[in-house]
């Protein structure tokens, strides 16, 4: 058998009720226990690298798990991850970036409901993540959540109490998991002999969501304290001009004291592109913006943050963005 590092981390996966509400309670070796199936296709080891709501989760437990992946890589055949589900695509999208062509399988899962309770998605969700990882065809990273398997960088939560929580943003799931089977709909492959791994990270990245009538004069006042400035903007990346120059002097500020923007669009689907409308084109060639286009809010903050901790050349963040990492740039 395959061996398997299962890595918790907390989350509703592994709560319990308590006076205050739910809160990460269970072990990582009590969570194995509730599905005692998974030990007859796996050798697993477990390790509790920390039990917090994934509401509690940043920069910092990113790199811890990177770092858990690093120090393990040579003596496993793949990991499982379990994770709360309200931040697990931040998550799932900075691991992708921080461990790069694994050619094992980083196989993040959680649930919408305690693995204690009797009836949950929890031990069928656990029970797949490792039917992925001990696929022979498994590699790079995942989440794996109510028989579907997602590209990490390109998943978001789209749903707060549903089984089916995870949506794949503008991409195909890669596969699915049917009785205890993997069903492929795209192949992946991995050339390079090891993964490169990475330990930097830059968390001074700000994402802006506009709303109508917007004052961006804030935005000015957040160059202070973000190298990085992220604008959820309206459509397909248009950004507003209300009979002033308020927003284009705004970004044109933040660029010229050679920090990053990025605009992308709050509408869940399709992406952007700038070049349609004249709001949203003049910025992008007055100012030279880089456009997300149909990357998730989530890849796009973690992509930022691991490329802002290699470089600070604004050439380069452009470069590095535009390169596709496990298909969230098309």
């Amino acid at each position: 058998m395959k061996k398997i590092l299962l890595i918790a981390t907390g989350g509703t996966i592994a709560s319990r009720p308590t006076e205050n509400g739910l809160a990460p309670q269970i072990n990582s070796e009590e969570i194995l226990g509730f599905v005692p199936e998974i030990r007859t296709i796996a050798d697993v080891t477990a390790v509790q690298l920390f039990n917090l709501d994934s509401t509690n989760l940043y920069h910092k437990h990113w790199l811890a798990i990177a770092a858990c992946i690093k120090e393990n890589y040579d003596a496993y055949d793949g990991f499982v991850i379990t994770h709360g589900t309200d931040t697990m695509a931040y998550t799932a999208s900075a691991v992708s970036y921080l461990v790069q062509n694994s050619g094992k399988p980083i196989v993040f899962t959680g649930s919408q409901k305690s693995i204690y309770m009797r009836d949950t998605d929890a031990r069928n969700n656990l029970y797949n993540a490792f039917v992925f990882a001990v696929d022979d065809s498994a590699c790079l990273v995942h989440i794996v959540f109510e028989d579907k398997i997602i590209i990490g960088n390109r998943a978001r939560k789209t749903r707060t109490k549903s089984y089916n929580a995870f949506s794949s943003v503008d991409f195909p799931e890669v596969g699915v998991i049917r009785d205890g089977r993997v069903i492929r709909y795209v192949e992946e492959k991995v050339s390079a002999p090891r993964p490169d791994f990475y330990s930097a990270i830059n968390p001074r990245v700000f994402v802006l969501k506009l709303i109508p009538g917007e004052n961006f004069q804030a935005a000015e006042e957040l160059g202070k304290f973000y190298d990085a400035l992220v604008i959820e903007s309206f459509g397909v990346g248009n950004i507003p001009f209300y009979g002033d120059e308020s927003f284009a002097r705004a970004i044109g500020g933040w660029v010229e004291k050679g920090k990053t923007v990025v605009v992308t669009t709050q509408v869940p689907h399709e992406g952007s592109d700038m070049s349609v409308y004249e709001t949203g084109n003049a910025i992008k060639t007055r100012y030279g913006v880089i456009e997300a286009y149909d990357m998730t809010i989530e890849a796009v903050v973690t992509k930022l943050m691991w490329i802002l901790g290699k470089t600070s050349s604004s050439e380069e963040i452009r470069k590095l963005f535009y390169t596709p990492v496990q298909k969230d740039v098309l």
